[in-house]
């Protein structure tokens, strides 16, 4: 467990540039040794930090869940660790920890401790001893942000990011993961991916060594975007769509998301590199959904409706505490997320399932 605030044997590089931008010096170090690390991973409740804490879990690893929610009744901050869903509570069908290989390890090696991002005094005591923070945060239902509430891409992804990295500096952590998102640049039209990028820089002039992440669609057991669609299959004769349905993405199964990340913890090659992340298949929404209803032996035609249409119906829940929709959220869900996956397959080769076999393995007959 590393206490100090450079990791054993690690030195000192030259800042690097990415997408035109300069920054500071970063600490490089070695391949993680899954035996003594100790990871935290912040969001390790949500969908994709649920998956990225289950596969580090199986690596080996030591992992501290951060949650704002109530820790469960014998953890650090409460008590002995449990085995608690590291998933949304909302989604029972997500595996609550991958199989331990003797009775009990999985549990012994997962902890929980209360953190929360708008109460940054919570954050640098709940990383002590910490060696590795994976950040993968996400407001509640996300992307349709409730401001009154603070659930906005400022607050949570920027904001929050960055209090995590001043708390991660000051508790000596030595390594730095990012889940960003594709589209992530200073100048970009949406307000969410400026977000990011502000996350990305305080990540990367942070002077810890640092993998950012930058996915283009996750999906899985416990979305709630595609399968929120699919899920009308039950009752509705059709599936509706906002927008064409044309945009392309390349979705990328949350289970081989969380793989990537311990893969890029056991690897030399991922210091200081902001890498793309998508699957094998470049597809259109619509695609996507008509493989889902093709695995799970459904035929329902796909009705489209204008997004100029949905945009001012949904104007008006702008005005609710908590929407269920927003003309903002709409933009997001119907822009494209392209990715070069060539860094992907060359820093961290590993076959990805293409949607077909990830779709089966949570939508199949009998799931």
């Amino acid at each position: 467990m590393n206490m100090e605030s450079r990791p054993r044997g690690a030195d000192v590089v030259p800042g690097v540039a990415v997408a035109g931008e300069a920054v500071g010096a970063v600490t490089a170090v070695g391949p993680s040794d899954p035996s003594t690390s100790v990871v935290a991973v912040a969001g390790g409740t949500g969908f994709v930090g649920g998956a990225i804490a289950r596969a580090l879990v199986a690596r080996g690893y030591h992992v501290i869940v951060l949650t704002h929610r109530p820790v469960p009744a014998g953890s650090p901050d409460g008590g002995a660790p449990s085995r608690v869903a590291l998933a949304d509570a909302s989604s029972p069908r997500v595996p609550v920890m991958p199989d331990a290989p003797e009775p009990g390890a999985s549990a012994d090696r997962v902890e929980f401790r209360a953190a929360d991002i708008a109460r940054p005094e919570t954050l640098a005591r709940s990383l002590v001893g910490v060696d590795i923070l994976v950040v993968s945060l996400a407001f509640r239902n996300s992307p349709i942000e409730a401001p009154r509430r603070g659930q906005t891409f400022e607050q949570v992804d920027a904001l929050g990011t960055e209090r995590l990295v001043a708390a991660a500096k000051a508790a000596g952590v030595g390594r730095l993961v990012y889940m960003s998102g594709a589209g992530a640049a200073v100048d970009a039209p949406k307000h969410w991916f400026r977000a990011k990028w502000r996350a990305e820089q305080a990540v990367r002039d942070s002077g810890i060594s640092y993998t950012i992440f930058r996915p283009s669609w996750i999906y899985g057991a416990g979305d709630k975007s595609l399968n929120r669609f699919i899920g009308f299959s039950r009752w509705l004769p059709f599936i509706p769509q906002i927008g064409n349905g044309k945009q392309r993405m390349a979705p990328i199964l949350v289970d081989d998301m969380g793989e990537l990340v311990a893969d890029a913890l056991d690897s030399h090659a991922t210091h200081n590199v902001t890498i793309d992340v998508g699957g094998p298949d470049t597809v259109s929404m619509d695609d996507v959904i008509r493989m889902a209803l093709h695995v799970m032996r459904r035929r329902r035609p796909i009705l489209h409706a204008p997004i100029f249409m949905m945009k001012i119906a949904t104007a008006p829940l702008t005005l609710l505490p908590t929407p269920p929709m927003t003309p903002a959220a709409i933009d997001f869900v119907v822009q494209s997320a392209p990715v070069d996956t060539t860094e992907l397959s060359r820093l961290l080769p590993r076959r990805l399932r293409t949607v077909a076999e990830g779709l089966a393995t949570y939508m199949g007959p009998g799931r």
